[in-house]
């Protein structure tokens, strides 16, 4: 499953401009008055004005070359401050051993939980010295719900997606996809990881294309 775009709302889209341009160097793609869109390697991530929501907080992923988890810590050193995942042994590095995947977390500045991830059962490595274009998509976008079984229950009977096979569902989390794309599932008021943010529920819109299909997900539209 790919995830080819997501579109999510700011509140301030000036300095979301900058965010991603000066500090991520993400290439911007288009942009309005009322939009802006950035490539995200063979994604599209685009950002929505909308002063009137009440600060609007996402989580996403982007896969990053599973050879380059080192220098993405090193480029990133600097320019975000990264989220503790473990504060016990004050790592900064989270270990998904089950989905043989490890990854870095921290915040942009509209407070979304940003994440980059390394799958080692993908073949993505890179030569070339990692930077903000390093990134190869958008591979996860969280999906609030009030009930992640019936959410799932719907989408898995609507379109040509499965349950991720390396995560178990529980009752307040979910995956849906494979490695090269993720619809996170999370209960309203769950805790974004590795934060105390919770989840809540703000417009979203989310472009998948599967072998067999494509199609958009409206979420929490107005």
């Amino acid at each position: 499953m790919n995830i080819e775009a997501i579109e999510i709302c700011t509140t301030d889209i000036r300095q979301t401009e900058l965010f991603y341009t000066e500090v991520l160097n993400f290439r911007l793609l288009e942009k309005n008055k009322e939009m802006i869109s950035f490539v995200a390697g063979d994604s599209v991530l685009t950002f929505r004005s909308d002063e009137h929501l009440e600060r609007p907080i996402y989580h996403f992923a982007f896969n990053i070359p599973n050879n380059q988890l080192k220098e993405a810590i090193e480029w990133l050193n600097g320019r975000v401050y990264l989220l503790t995942v473990d504060k016990e042994k004050d790592s900064y590095v989270a270990d998904f051993s089950s989905w043989n995947a490890n990854a870095i977390y921290f915040q942009d500045n509209n407070g979304n939980i940003l994440e980059f991830i390394v799958r080692y059962d993908l073949d993505d490595q890179s030569e070339f010295p990692f930077t903000g274009q390093s990134i190869t998509c958008i591979s996860e976008i969280g999906l609030v719900t009030d009930d992640v079984y019936q959410c799932i229950r719907t989408l898995t009977a609507s379109h040509d997606i499965q349950l991720f096979t390396k995560q178990a569902p529980q009752p307040r989390f979910a995956a849906l996809g494979d490695d090269h794309g993720l619809l996170i599932l999370s209960e309203t008021g769950r805790d974004w990881f590795p934060t105390t943010i919770p989840a809540r529920k703000f417009p979203l819109k989310i472009m998948v294309s599967t072998e067999q299909e494509k199609f958009n997900l409206l979420l929490n539209q107005k």
